[in-house]
């Protein structure tokens, strides 16, 4: 495994993989880096490698960091590391599975990740979407050939509502982070990570429903497990903050902040027990943290990040991420946009 884990050469051919269809997304054992690998092979000839680069320029407003990196993952294909977990989990159904299409429920990200992986696969997406969506997201979602239906005010009510339209129609539900296939596939951002900086001491990554920090667990973990993993929410989103605060699954009876890919509710078992193996903490940052963040990216190093994007650079840039000045760390910039600057 651990030649393919560092092969480098040639760009992977457009032709997909010939993978067994329920080697990542339907197997029941526990997920591991094995399934992180499985994925990558899968999605190579989709997904874009993104660049992980320096940010000496943060260093003036940190305390501690000497060796900061970010990775770029809002340079991925549909905008945001999304595309991984989606391709992943599409391109594991069996063909026969994906004639009338897939569902999916989504607030902007993943919804145009699963167009963009439906397109791939020679099918179509169902994107039942809340009324509050972004139109650029939704525009995005019908580039990609979704076909998009408000499915109630809040994402949650477009969720039970593309649940119960998949079980009606028979067509596969593609979780937004939940699904194996979805962890595994989000894992490939670590892969990479470790191949372009092999000694690093820290990963930063924000936190929506917890696919993304679960799979980059397992994979840092799977190499290196002295490696740090923190996660950032927003104070108005502490979904898995409070869950591992109390030792439980919880529920949020609200959510308030605008970074909507942050704001998710309530997380699911597998990911809650992944975090709970492999996140050493989940610090809180406000949308203004976020907020000063993301301008500082545009203006200063002309990385346009939302407000998502920008958590982890808000957690280090307020000191609630504590790091020694030997650590290198890595910084994930998960997603693109501008609704963090000027607004």
């Amino acid at each position: 495994m651990k030649k393919l884990l560092f092969k480098k050469g040639k760009a992977a051919s457009r032709r997909q993989p010939e993978l067994p269809a329920k080697s990542v997304a339907a197997n029941r054992r526990a997920l591991s880096i094995h399934d992180v690998l499985l994925a990558r092979q899968l999605i190579a000839p989709f997904v874009r490698r993104t660049p992980l680069i320096p940010a000496r320029n943060l260093l003036y407003d940190i305390k501690g960091a000497r060796n900061l990196f970010l990775k770029l993952e809002n340079l991925q294909v549909t905008g945001s590391f999304k595309a991984r977990g989606a391709l992943t989990r599409v391109l594991s159904l069996p063909k026969s599975d994906l004639k009338n299409g897939v569902i999916t429920a989504s607030g902007g990200n993943h919804g145009i990740a699963v167009a963009y992986a439906a397109m791939q696969a020679g099918t179509h997406a169902t994107i039942y979407v809340p009324e509050s969506i972004n139109p650029a997201k939704r525009h995005n979602m019908h580039e990609f050939g979704g076909v998009t239906v408000t499915g109630g005010t809040i994402f949650h009510e477009a969720l039970l509502n593309a649940r119960e339209e998949s079980k009606i129609q028979n067509i596969p539900f593609i979780h937004t982070f939940g699904d194996r296939g979805v962890i595994a596939g989000q894992g490939t951002v670590a892969l990479e990570i470790l191949e372009d900086l092999p000694d690093v001491d820290v990963l930063v990554v924000a936190i929506g429903g917890g696919g993304l920090i679960g799979g980059m667990g397992l994979a840092a973990h799977g190499i290196n497990k002295k490696i740090r993993i923190i996660g950032v929410e927003p104070t108005g989103a502490p979904t898995l903050y409070q869950s591992l605060r109390q030792d439980k699954l919880v529920k949020l009876s609200s959510v308030n902040t605008r970074a909507g890919t942050l704001s998710m509710s309530q997380t699911t078992r597998t990911n809650f027990e992944i975090v709970r193996k492999h996140v050493e903490k989940i610090v809180l940052v406000s949308d203004e943290e976020m907020k000063q963040a993301a301008e500082w990216l545009w203006f200063e190093m002309g990385i346009a990040a939302e407000l998502a994007g920008a958590a982890a650079i808000a957690a280090l840039q307020t000191g609630k991420v504590k790091v020694r000045a030997h650590e290198k760390v890595c910084a994930l910039v998960c997603g693109s946009g501008l609704d963090g600057v000027g607004s």
